[in-house]
């Protein structure tokens, strides 16, 4: 290799484009220092003793050490070229071939590991090399994680046939190891959707083969499609057999579960196999409790991203002795996330807790927890029957569905206990809706309920890539914004980069919609008055609707109206 590592001092006049250099010598000797003291590496030490951003720094050391540099969204154009540099390959030394174009190049991010440097040398037979940021090149890998497993696992797949084994843990060396090729498909899909996160599987047959996606903060992304309709049906098969469920019934609704182990935890798969024109399609839920623990456990209410004002009702709402709490959302709207939160803050050990959740996602300690069971009988109805008799302080049931369960929840709330709830609606006018159509007695619902909560999960633009841009009119427009009242709106929105995996988002936090019940408000449920009137006397009491806390989080530069659009609805 013709560059060669500098000993001593980083050059300390060079200018160029962009602001001058701003590391020198002095520099790179307390990084290799602090390197030898904390056992990191010089490039991440020099980093923070720089104190350059990510895209700043990359520059100065491309500079400097007279490597070529590509940019955040110059290297996510690329396409990966794992057939010259597998993937594990690549994981582990920070390397990659990617086509730039028409030609392949190398690209890398740490020029002070001169081992490292001279294996790079040799797998790169004379192609340029480009320098990048580390968390540019582990965003890059870990999004072609799961197209490189989909081509190895299927090379020379057309004449294999699956072989049926139990999955019993993930990880790269076992899915490696795996002698089928559909075995090794399937555990390297669950292995790269537990690791980016992902809340559904969805494996959907087409006419010549399979498309897998993941849902990763409420949004369906496309991963891979594996071509082949034989291949298509041994992986469907292989995910009926790992949830127990008939492998020859092909033309009824299957449903089942199943668990793997990965890095000493254990995670549910929760699988729903739906008939098609084409074969059948499979969706696997993701149930991490440890995932789900680590928000929850210790953690309160402010952790969920609420406004102050929604905080202070949620708590007395969850601090009252008696009455129904309702939380509303569609599914994967963080309904039963605010409930364990709430919770969570008055579980004390002075009040017996019992809940009946289907399933239950994430142990609560000090609460009994009932998983509701219909095979054997165990419906939420029965289950709260019976939880009456058990002498509970405080209930929660997981979903009402059906009448019966809405019946014994309103009772449980008039004879004294504190019933947290969910109840799929749009909104929490909807709800009422809801319980009339169920035929629960309007006096007997309004009396129990003390509050609905309405909520969303909406992404934020990630900060490492946020830039400005103001929406046209017409697009203003669309989205019920008047563009001469927007002076003091800050529109961003994310070019994608390796800390957001390409995105342009990341993280999410919630919007809430609560609606708190007066005399008069239940005065006018009671004689079925229209929605319109009784949404309308909310709103002079202070309610504020779920489009508008949406579009504070854009007027605050926080999201992007694009994201606001696609979870609230413009009214």
């Amino acid at each position: 290799m013709e560059r060669i590592i500098p000993t001593v001092g980083l050059a300390a006049n060079f200018s160029g484009d962009a602001q001058p250099l701003r590391c020198d010598a002095a520099q790179l000797h307390a990084a290799r220092e602090r390197a030898a003291a904390s056992g990191r590496r010089v490039l991440d030490e020099l980093e923070e003793v720089t104190g350059l951003e990510p895209a700043a720094f990359v520059g100065c050391l491309g500079a400097t050490l007279r490597y070529p540099v590509l940019a955040s969204d110059e290297l996510f154009a690329c396409a990966p070229a794992f057939e010259q540099v597998t993937l594990a390959q690549a994981l582990k030394r920070e390397f990659a071939m990617v086509r730039r174009g028409d030609e392949v190049v190398g690209v890398f991010s740490d020029p002070f590991d001169a081992a490292r440097l001279a294996w790079i040398d040799e797998k790169l037979r004379g192609a340029p090399l480009y320098l990048v940021h580390a968390a540019d090149l582990a965003g890059y890998l870990a999004r072609h994680e799961e197209d490189f497993h989909a081509v190895d696992s299927l090379a020379g797949a057309a004449d294999s046939t699956a072989e049926v084994a139990a999955v019993e843990t993930l990880s790269l060396a076992q899915i490696s190891e795996d002698a089928s090729v559909v075995v090794k498909l399937v555990n390297s899909t669950l292995y790269d959707a537990l690791k980016m996160h992902a809340s559904d599987i969805h494996l959907g047959v087409t006419g010549n083969g399979l498309v897998i996606k993941y849902r990763i903060d409420g949004v369906l992304n496309s991963i891979s499609r594996v071509q082949g309709a034989d291949v298509a049906e041994q992986v469907i098969s292989r995910v009926k057999v790992m949830a127990e469920l008939d492998i020859a019934e092909q033309r009824v609704p299957q449903d089942g579960r199943f668990k793997v182990g990965i890095k000493g935890r254990q995670i549910d798969f929760r699988v729903s196999i739906m008939p098609s024109i084409f074969g059948e399609d499979a969706v696997l839920r993701v149930l991490d409790k440890q995932d789900l623990g680590d928000q929850i456990s210790g953690v309160s209410l402010e952790a969920l991203g609420f406004e102050a004002a929604t905080l202070r009702t949620l708590r007395r709402l969850a601090a009252e002795p008696y009455g129904m709490v309702l939380v509303t959302g569609p599914t994967g709207s963080g309904k039963t996330t605010t409930l364990y939160a709430m919770i969570s803050e008055i579980n004390h050990g002075m009040d017996k807790i019992i809940t009946i959740e289907d399933p239950v996602e994430y142990q609560l300690p000090g609460v009994l927890q009932i998983p509701v069971n219909e095979k054997k009988g165990l419906t939420f109805a029965r289950g709260l029957r019976s939880i009456l008799r058990h002498d509970p302080d405080k209930i929660m049931v997981g979903e009402i569905r059906d009448p019966d369960t809405a019946q014994i929840a309103v009772q449980s709330a008039l004879t004294g206990h504190l019933v947290f709830t969910t109840i799929h609606a749009n909104n929490v006018f909807d709800v009422i809706g809801r319980f009339v159509q169920m035929e629960v007695d309007p006096y007997s619902f309004v009396s129990a309920l003390n509050g609905i909560l309405a909520q969303r999960l909406i992404r934020l633009v990630c900060p490492g890539c946020a830039v400005e841009r103001v929406p046209e009119r017409d697009e203003l427009l669309a989205s019920g914004l008047d563009p001469e009242q927007v002076g003091d709106y800050r529109f961003v929105h994310g070019t994608g980069c390796g800390r957001c995996r390409g995105t342009g988002y990341r993280g999410r936090t919630a919007i809430a919609e609560l609606l708190l019940l007066d005399d008069e408000l239940r005065q006018m449920i009671i004689e079925r008055q229209p929605i319109a009137r009784v949404k309308e006397l909310a709103r002079r009491r202070g309610l504020r609707l779920l489009r508008e806390s949406a579009l504070q989080l854009v007027r605050e530069g926080r999201t992007s109206l694009e994201e606001i659009n696609r979870v609230t609805f413009v009214a």
